[in-house]
Parts: structure tokens; sequence; C-alpha cells
């Protein structure tokens, strides 16, 4: 497994298993066969309402907590001090741990300084061993960076072949902060599964296209958590340690750049309008 120093120093693993959209009734046994494959990096949120799959998961998995990595994300439902402080608790009674490994701001709305306050203290506390934002697109997250005591130490945001952040991951980079992909196979969106490109170098390796896609993130340095509910999806979505895309390869995938959300810009005042009806 590939690992990422973060700007603290704590070690994170490369790639990991993620349970959005993974329903309550089905995320233990889905984390259960994820970490019996190999994986040690868990990815969840308040907003997945699946943290209680994900600590009965890990604590009948027999492997010791030292040895994984869990992730979560505060809702903007929970935003503002005293409120994110009492989630961060509930979060970590769910997940059945003293600490959790990264905790996140899961979106860039509301009041996410106070938010983010109480994620600087909690941290100082104990209760994470890093923190970091979500969603947060290049303005968002240098305002915040340049004005809260702990950088963060992570931004996850949809990252893909069709939508490559590849500026945000540079203003990323001039602060210490990691890059990490949500949607890494961008959901099968755009004929992802049938790019042309993405088949002719898998071809070349005896790589299918989601196994290209993820070695080309995994090579720019990104964090990566596809999701699968199928044991042998999660079984190649891990086993891509074993070639190394050339320079070639890795120009044609950044040629697929459309510099564009599959999902949800940010900047747009309905998708903001939304989130404000999802408080």
């Amino acid at each position: 497994m590939n690992t990422v120093t973060l700007n603290n120093g704590v070690i994170m693993p490369q790639v990991g298993y993620g349970v959005y959209q993974v329903s309550p009734a089905e995320c233990e046994r889905c984390v259960s066969d994820a970490l019996r494959v190999g994986y040690r990096m868990i990815d969840t949120a308040q907003a997945y309402h699946n943290e209680e799959g994900v600590g009965a998961a890990v604590k009948n998995s027999g492997i010791a907590r030292a040895e994984l990595f869990l992730v979560s994300k505060i809702w903007i439902s929970n935003y503002g001090y005293e409120k994110a402080k009492r989630s961060i608790d509930e979060s970590l009674r769910k997940l059945g741990t003293d600490y959790i490994d990264l905790m996140l701001l899961h979106q860039p709305f509301c009041d996410r300084y106070g938010a983010y306050r109480a994620m600087e203290e909690a941290y100082k506390e104990g209760k994470f061993r890093a923190i970091g934002v979500s969603n947060f697109y290049p303005d968002h997250f240098i305002d915040l960076a340049s004005n809260v005591e702990i950088v963060p130490a992570v931004n996850q945001v949809e990252t893909h072949v069709f939508d490559q952040q590849i500026a945000a991951q540079k203003y990323m980079q001039e602060f210490g902060t990691h890059i990490m992909a949500w949607a890494p196979l961008a959901e099968g969106r755009n004929g992802f599964f049938t790019n042309p490109v993405l088949e002719t170098i898998g071809k070349k390796y005896g790589k299918s296209v989601a196994q290209v896609a993820l070695c080309w993130l995994l090579q720019r340095g990104v964090i990566i958590i596809p999701k699968s509910t199928h044991i042998e999806r999660m079984q190649q979505n891990i086993d891509i340690f074993d070639f190394e895309l050339s320079a070639g390869d890795m120009a044609e995938i950044a040629a697929l750049d459309t510099a564009t959300s599959l999902f949800f810009d940010h900047h747009d005042p309905e998708v903001v309008k939304m989130f404000m009806g999802w408080r």
C-alpha cells in the first residue's frame, strides 16, 4: 500500500474504501469485505448515515485500531462551533472509537469557521489525528487556509480523468495540503468504462479501465477512495500497485480533462440553494 505523509507528519494510506451511497443496512458487510481484501482506510461521513456500520465492521474485524485509518466529515447542519463540537462526539460514539484519523468539513457553506474552530480544538484534545476540508474550491480553500491556526491536511474534491483538478492541486500544494479524490471513477459517467483511451492503455498492461484511471491518480499523488459493493471489484480497485503508466500514457489521459464537474458546481447559485435546503 502506498502512503502519503500529511503536513503534520501523520502517515495516511493513499488508497481507501469509500462508503458514499452505501446503505446503512449494507455498510457493515461492505466494509468487512473491504477490510478482508486489504483496505485499511475507510471514508465515511455524518451525512451518509452509516458511521455505525463502519464502526461495527471495524470492531468485528479483529484488526488493531492502530492499523486502520478512519475518515469522516461534519455535515453543514452541524456547522457552528457548539453544534460541531456535539457532532464530533456523536461521530466518535457511532464509530465506536476514541479518535478519528482525519475529520473534514464536508461543504464550504454556512458557519464553516465556527465548525473548523471546533475541529481545531478536538485535534488538540487528541480526538483527531488530522483535520481538513472537502469540496473547497481554490477560492474557498485559500480563504480558509489563510485564516485558521491549523492548515487543512487534506481537501477532498471531485477528481477523476474528466475533471482533473490540476490548478486546484497546485494551490493545495502551496499550503502543504494533499488532494483526495471523491468519485475517482466518475461514478461511471461520461462513458467512463468504455473510454477508448483508457481501454487502449489498459490492454497494454493487462488492466481494466478502472485500474488505469486509479493508477493515473496515484501517480499524480492523489489520495483515492473507490467504492464498490462487490468484493471482486474491491479487489480489482486495490490491485493497482504492480504497474506504472508511462509519461506518454499520463499525457494521453491528461488530454481527457474537461475541467468541468459531472456532479455539482459549488459556485452555481442553484447548487448553493440546494445545499441550504439540506441543512
